[in-house]
């Protein structure tokens, strides 16, 4: 009446079944919790995450991320491109952004590309603030770099024109 399960007698379709279950399972955990970097840690290369990101520490390189936090004591020394971003320490490079939210203890050097953005009064900016419909993607950035650099070849062939 009941029959011993052998995993030998399982065929290739259902292992294969079995095995993504248990992948997507961890990384819906491994997804849940932020990585947190806390205030004694310097990390010296560029960080880059699907998940979500606490920083209390010191990073001298670019964050990649869904989500970044830079708490009061924490420190980026690159580029932020996130899609939500907090910073309440210090960042030294530019932060590109969905949603950008700048809070009163923030000191940032750097320009700042956004949806939308909120800065808390008190909050210290020396940049460009530049809002952006969507995201800047790869391909639309070098079809921008090549609209300018035509703008300033006919710029420059105007200019070496003799007026008649």
């Amino acid at each position: 009446m009941f029959k011993k399960s052998n995993n030998r007698n399982m065929t290739a379709e259902k292992k294969i079944t079995m095995k993504l279950k248990e992948d997507n399972s961890m990384k819906s955990a491994i997804n849940a919790v932020p990585s947190i970097i806390s205030s004694d840690v310097v990390i010296k290369g560029n960080v880059s995450t699907s998940g979500e990101i606490q920083l209390d520490g010191t990073v001298e390189g670019d964050l990649k991320s869904n989500s970044v936090t830079v708490g009061e004591h924490g420190m980026v020394k690159g580029k932020i491109s996130a899609d939500d971003v907090i910073v309440k320490g210090t960042v030294k490079g530019s932060i590109t952004g969905r949603n950008i939210r700048i809070e009163k203890s923030a000191k940032i050097t750097g320009d700042l590309c956004h949806q939308t953005l909120s800065i808390e009064a008190g909050a210290h900016i020396e940049g460009n603030l530049s809002h952006q419909e969507r995201a800047a993607t790869p391909s639309s950035t070098s079809t921008e770099n090549r609209v300018n650099s035509i703008n300033n070849t006919i710029k420059t062939e105007v200019q070496k024109k003799p007026i008649l």
